[in-house]
């Protein structure tokens, strides 16, 4: 009788996680967009002795959901419930002077969400050597599609103007620029070696968009500059589909977030989060929400997020609002959502909520979004 052989499979091989895979591959153009905000007082409420540290890890909590989630823009608004400190009256911030985390903690949080928000290669450039930036360091980086390795190919990048029309001869010679390549033109550092050279002059330190040509991936001459066009800002977003980072932008009150929105037509569907708000996942049945229809489609989409008091507090302190006859913040919001009904723990911090607001309202964003 034969013996029946054992099957003996191919050895598999290793699967190698020591690289991401997780790529950010666009599918086409995206129209809409998703606005974030949320109160600076959060960075006040960071208080210890270890408190300039803490304060900067906060911020970079804030701004990796903000990246994994591919927010365009943040909104830092006043609630008023920030604690302003002047330095004399606190010893921490003598020790770091010129530190706004006590004084001015919107301005921090601004200030931290716009250094971690820009290309690392472009950051010597843009920002000055500051206190707010001691510990931006030991943060871990955003990786977002717009900040590649100097070795990647993408048709679109950011970058920095080091040079417009007028400069000298002595400064063109050292740089390796020639007359024809300054005229009428501005020389743009994009992170590559070679540098790009567009058809404008704009100021010396000023970030820019680029599109790149098409076939300048493949050159091999790296000491010669590319001819390439500046774009806006939103183009990489609009037309190929990349996520191209968040816009961060201020706001003196919870009104002026809206009042002051940055897009003509303004927000066209905006949620308010609360523990007092319909749970997060009644948003897709209809009955539970009074027979009212699921959510409609938008072209810009806000959420808003509160500090430890809520955003109750943000409404008692905005005058606007109140001279509107305005007491409750779930009358400003189409809706006004609970993001984690029976929690376990008395409060959920702020810069926890982003992540479970984000996570829970992500199957609208993709799916509500106009493209």
């Amino acid at each position: 009788m034969k013996r029946k052989r054992a099957r003996v499979d191919a050895p598999k091989q290793p699967l190698h996680t020591s690289k991401p895979s997780a790529i950010f591959r666009p599918s086409g153009g995206r129209a809409y967009t998703l606005s974030v905000a949320l109160p600076g007082s959060v960075i006040s409420k960071a208080s210890s002795a270890l408190a300039p540290e803490l304060k900067t890890i906060l911020s970079g909590q804030i701004a990796r959901a903000l990246a994994v989630f591919c927010v365009d823009e943040v909104v830092v608004f006043d609630d008023g419930q920030a604690k302003r400190h002047k330095s004399k009256e606190d010893p921490n911030e003598d020790a770091f002077n010129g530190f706004t985390g006590y004084s001015n903690p919107d301005y921090f949080l601004m200030h931290i969400l716009s250094y971690l928000e820009t290309p690392p290669f472009l950051r010597r450039h843009l920002f000055p050597m500051h206190p707010d930036l001691r510990f931006a360091g030991s943060l871990p980086s955003l990786d977002m599609p717009h900040h590649p390795r100097s070795e990647e190919w993408c048709r679109y990048r950011e970058g920095v103007i080091v040079h417009e029309s007028g400069m000298d001869d002595g400064s063109r010679k050292k740089r390796g620029i020639g007359d024809s390549q300054v005229e009428g033109r501005s020389i743009v550092d994009v992170g590559l070696q070679r540098k790009v050279s567009i058809p404008a002059v704009i100021p010396v330190k000023t970030r820019v968009t680029v599109k790149l040509p098409e076939e300048s991936g493949r050159s091999v001459d790296q000491k010669s500059q590319m001819a390439a066009s500046a774009v806006e800002p939103s183009e990489p977003r609009e037309v190929a589909g990349y996520y191209w980072g968040y816009n961060v932008r201020a706001a003196a009150s919870l009104s002026a977030v809206f009042t002051e929105c940055t897009y003509p037509e303004g927000y066209d569907l905006t949620f308010g989060t609360s523990e007092r708000g319909i749970p997060i996942s009644s948003l897709a049945n209809p009955v539970a929400m009074g027979g009212n229809p699921t959510v409609p489609e938008f072209s810009h989409m806000m959420i808003a997020f509160g500090g430890i008091a809520g955003l109750e507090v943000a409404v008692e302190a905005d005058e606007e609002l109140l001279k509107m006859g305005v007491s409750e913040p779930k009358d400003i919001f189409d809706y006004w959502v609970n993001l984690c009904p029976g929690q376990g723990s008395r409060t959920i911090r702020t810069e926890e909520a982003v992540w479970l607001g984000l996570m829970g309202l992500r199957e609208i964003v993709l799916s509500k979004g106009k493209k």
